[in-house]
């Protein structure tokens, strides 16, 4: 597909400015202004919108193989499209959980087959997830973005830091979700005042900072590069400010809903329900200013489908998890951009920049590179409605949001995976 984006504020170097695109065989062949018209290459006009380079997830839950009946490879990579990702790192909860060359197979076949964006899997830090022994990580190690065992943090001090001394060796990150087992007491909700008094059982914010403690510990002993999952509590922002002080190889993630919603917010609807828990109105603000300090450096989505069987039951009932895909964009702008909270420039980074410095993945919108693009309109004003998603997933706590930032085209190696349909 050869064509010119024309009239849209491309965002390039960590700025804005209001140029055309040409792509020629799936590349960017020219960024300037007013590049003309020649035979063979069509024009889409984009005036008063926004080119930003594709965007990058960091941690999603695609689901297959083993449980496709809440999502597919095809269905998660639409989502991931029409929210403006063009790169996607898919969890390993799966079955088989892949944790070897061989059980990765299923995995990577349904991505050749079906993926929409790029998708690239991690591999499980233990066998099975099951917290007993270590992966065959010598092996999936060229064939895996980083090591995690997410939906289940890894109880053993030791095979941590066996897990973290390999992965070193082969130059992979770990990307730990930090929860003790032994504080989570069987909670559904934040331990805070909803918790008390609605009569559900509490999650502590230790069960959270706890485990980073101790993973940052083990990260300073042995040196691996280290990366947290969805922190939620603002002990966790400070312990992870504290160890950046220090020098350490140290990055983490938040995801929209810590962001913008907390445990005040809560409603007894499984649409709120997801690990870690809606936090307090304190360490809602301190991952707000741990955003603004640098000590936060990715906002991923922690996308999770379930079926609708699984997330009725309300908060004590329903399972953990929510989609979040095609709503991050359109919540941050709206609430954190919109308001001054952040700058356009520094959501950009948050969710592309930050995830190429770290992880080495997603496309600069630059001459030669492939086209992995996105395009947004953020000027009208919609209601979130889970009726139009792509994904196979519908909890959302952002539905009915009225919300700024509609995704218009996603390109990927310049071919269009996702094009919302305009009145011309």
């Amino acid at each position: 597909m050869n064509c010119i984006i024309h009239g849209a504020q491309v965002y390039e170097d960590g700025a804005f400015f209001k140029k055309d695109i040409l792509i020629e065989d799936g590349r960017i062949a020219s960024i300037a202004a007013d590049i003309p018209l020649f035979p063979g290459v069509s024009v889409s006009p984009f005036d008063n919108c926004f080119v930003f380079p594709g965007f990058t997830d960091v941690h999603v839950h695609l689901r297959e193989p083993g449980f496709s009946y809440k999502e597919t490879i095809a269905t998660g990579t639409a989502a991931a499209a029409r929210g403006g990702y063009t790169s996607v790192c898919a969890m390993p909860n799966l079955n088989p959980v892949p944790d070897s060359a061989e059980t990765l197979v299923p995995e990577l076949h349904a991505i050749r087959r079906d993926a929409r964006v790029h998708v690239y899997p991690y591999g499980s830090i233990t066998a099975g997830e099951r917290g007993e022994a270590l992966s065959a990580m010598d092996e999936l190690a060229p064939l895996v973005c980083a090591f995690s065992d997410d939906g289940v943090g890894v109880q053993s001090d030791e095979l941590m830091e066996a897990a973290m001394v390999k992965a070193k060796s082969l130059g992979k990150r770990i990307v730990a979700h930090c929860e003790v087992n032994a504080l989570l007491h069987s909670g559904c909700v934040h331990d805070g005042a909803f918790a008390r008094s609605h009569g559900l059982p509490g999650i502590s914010s230790e069960s959270e900072w706890r485990m980073v403690a101790r993973d940052l510990a083990l990260a300073r002993k042995t040196g691996c590069g280290y990366h947290v999952c969805h922190i939620s509590t603002k002990e966790s922002v400070a312990l992870i400010h504290a160890a950046k002080r220090d020098g350490l190889d140290v990055s983490c993630e938040t995801a929209p809903h810590y962001l913008t919603l907390c445990d005040e917010d809560l409603v007894d609807d499984g649409r709120f329900k997801m690990n870690p828990p809606l936090r307090a109105r304190e360490d809602r603000d301190a991952l707000l200013e741990g955003i603004r300090d640098g000590t936060v450096d990715i906002i991923a989505t922690d996308h999770a489908p379930h079926s609708a069987e699984e997330k009725a039951g309300g908060l004590r009932g329903a399972k953990n998890g929510i989609v979040g895909l095609e709503t991050a964009f359109p919540v941050l702008y709206t609430e954190l951009v919109k308001p001054g909270v952040i700058t356009l420039e520094k959501l950009i980074d948050l969710l592309h920049d930050a995830p190429m410095r770290i992880f080495g993945l997603g496309t600069p919108l630059a001459v030669g590179n492939p086209a992995d693009l996105t395009v947004f309109d953020l000027c009208g004003k919609y209601a979130v409605d889970p009726a139009e998603f792509q994904t196979m997933g519908r909890a959302t706590p952002f539905e009915g949001w009225r919300v700024n930032g509609r995704c218009l085209l996603t390109m990927v190696g310049g071919e269009a995976v996702w094009e919302e349909e305009r009145k011309r």
